[in-house]
């Protein structure tokens, strides 16, 4: 039976695993031109990390011991299997080709560029470019994968197999786009990353409010397609909106591990470095051609991390925003976050009869947010047996044990309300 490896051991595999998971398995992927051998070659490398370096010690690169190893494993499973292997179809690698942009690999590595726009290729069904890039660019374990879209392992197993052998037969290429080709992949990619982020910010399922290893992944890799391509707006714009929201990081979650709203958050706690930054970019985007969704939304995220107070928060010109949002995404999401606005600048009335067409939408049915926006409205006009249905109702859609606590306490309340 293998023993344990010492502490600093797995901490520097599961450190590494973070950091160069993307990396090791992008440039094997070049060696096998098969997505599914070079997982297992990377894994592999992995496995072999925490077999060697307790003898051996902790590399002073670990990215490139992990990338030699993999990459090696990857050229004798080749060589071996070299003739079945020309009777399957292949990643189209064309090494012929130069790169469309001349980069420091130390700035920009383009091999993790290529796997982002390889799972991302527009001929691929949305849920499969998530799918793939949480599994092949975040390393999650496909399990992982399939909590973060609540289904089922099997189902999401299935999901990642089937993109994985479209990408090969539709001879999908395994590179950065050209300069020509790039506006209209560029929507997918960042449109991806920003449901990355999102799926980190707040956990749909689980103990714990975040999963900071999808918002450290989401914000590092816009900031490589943010020096790679300085002048797209749509990738300077989802930048602006990780770091505005991650900003409050440290205040969305009490000392008690209860959930923190905005209103009540400590904005001295927030971290000012990043909102400096955010706001920045946001100013960026915004000089670089007609806002997008994601500068829109970042925008609105600025004007909440630049109001010294709660009760300073400019609502005429959050919900400005979100009219402008609404042309540009016209989504059941943002008709929701605007409603929620509308009921701090007009009244939780004016909130309510915004949200009533929601109500009535089959797409947002299972929508935990519908009702608990619904419910706090409820809540601040005193209607509380009314809120109470609506906490009801959340608490049946919420999988997320921080929300779900936060949604009980709040029943709670409107229950003793309603009885007093």
């Amino acid at each position: 039976m293998t023993s344990a490896p010492p502490p600093e051991v797995a901490a520097a595999v599961a450190r590494a695993h973070r950091d160069e998971w993307a990396r090791v398995l992008a440039s094997t992927a070049r060696v096998t031109r098969d997505l599914d051998l070079a997982e297992e070659c990377t894994q592999d490398a992995f496995e072999r990390a925490l077999e060697r370096w307790p003898a051996d010690g902790i590399p002073r690169r670990p990215g490139g011991w992990l990338t030699t190893v993999a990459g090696n494993r990857a050229r004798d499973v080749v060589r071996r299997e070299a003739h079945g292997r020309r009777l399957l179809p292949m990643l189209v690698v064309d090494e012929s080709d130069p790169e469309p942009y001349a980069v420091d690999e130390r700035a920009v590595p383009d091999d993790r560029l290529r796997l982002v726009f390889t799972c991302c290729h527009p001929a691929l069904a949305p849920e499969a470019q998530v799918a793939l890039t949480l599994r092949l660019v975040c390393g999650l374990s496909t399990a992982e994968v399939a909590r973060a879209f609540l289904v089922q392992e099997s189902t999401m197993a299935a999901r990642i197999t089937r993109a994985k052998r479209k990408i090969a037969t539709a001879r999908i290429p395994y590179r950065v786009p050209s300069r020509d080709e790039l506006p209209q992949r560029l929507g997918a990619v960042t449109d991806v990353l920003h449901l990355v982020f999102t799926a980190g910010h707040t956990a749909p399922s689980g103990s714990g409010l975040v999963r900071q290893d999808l918002v450290d992944v989401a914000i590092r890799m816009d900031r490589m397609l943010h020096r790679l391509l300085p002048d797209a707006s749509g990738v300077t714009g989802l930048l602006a909106l990780m770091l505005l929201a991650h900003a409050r990081r440290d205040t969305r979650v009490g000392e008690d591990g209860t959930l923190v709203l905005l209103a009540d958050q400590d904005r001295s706690r927030w971290d000012h470095r990043l909102i400096a930054e955010g706001a920045a970019l946001v100013g960026e985007a915004l000089g670089q051609g007609p806002p997008g969704r994601h500068t829109v939304e970042a925008a609105i995220a600025a004007v909440h991390a630049e109001a010294p107070t709660w009760e300073a928060t400019d609502w005429a010109e959050v919900v400005g925003l979100y009219d402008v949002l609404l042309d540009l995404w016209p989504s059941p999401v943002v008709a929701l976050a605007r409603a929620a606005a509308l009921g701090f600048r007009d009244g939780p009335r004016a909130g309510l009869a915004a949200l009533e067409p929601l109500l009535a939408d089959p797409s947002v049915a299972t929508y935990p947010y519908v009702s608990a926006t619904r419910a706090d409205l409820l809540r601040r006009l005193g209607a509380w047996p009314e809120a109470a249905t609506a906490y009801e109702e959340a608490l049946t859609l919420t999988g997320n044990d921080v929300e779900r606590a936060f949604l009980v306490s709040r029943l709670a309340e409107a229950r003793a309300n309603e009885d007093a």
